[in-house]
């Protein structure tokens, strides 16, 4: 069964931007080794940043919204979750994360970090996401 994945804004801005670890965990959702869930607020969300603090044009915001499409699974979100008291704007990874049935979140905010799990989905760093997702993958016989 592939896992399924929420990444937030920021790791998704962090891959787009530099090569670390939230790079290499898109790399896993373009290769569909993940199933990354995205849902149309986060992409808001992203649009905004992309173009308020990064100066994305039109046209650059348009390629990367259409290649996270490509790669990610999308879903639709009521809004009714309400678990992060302190940024309730955080709370629509958390329902996507739900509702895309995603195992995990992968997150370099410290709001979403701090829940930790929420009914059985992870929420972590790239960096941990990464070590637990190959610690959990079976051995492969190359020899």
């Amino acid at each position: 069964m592939i896992i399924r994945v929420v990444l937030d804004t920021n790791v998704t801005i962090s891959a787009l931007f530099w090569r670390g670890a939230p790079y290499r965990v898109v790399l896993l959702a373009k290769a569909k080794v993940i199933q990354a869930v995205y849902c149309d607020e986060m992409l808001a969300e992203l649009a905004d940043k992309l173009r308020e603090k990064f100066d994305f044009d039109a046209n650059h915001l348009h390629a990367t919204l259409l290649q996270i499409r490509q790669y990610a699974e999308r879903v639709e979100i009521s809004g009714d979750l309400h678990v992060i008291a302190n940024d309730p704007d955080d709370d629509k990874f958390v329902e996507c994360a739900s509702v895309g049935q995603a195992q995990w979140i992968v997150s370099g905010d410290k709001h979403l970090r701090d829940l930790r799990e929420y009914q059985g989905i992870r929420i972590s760093t790239a960096e941990d996401f990464l070590t637990e997702f190959s610690a959990e993958q079976p051995a492969t016989d190359e020899g």
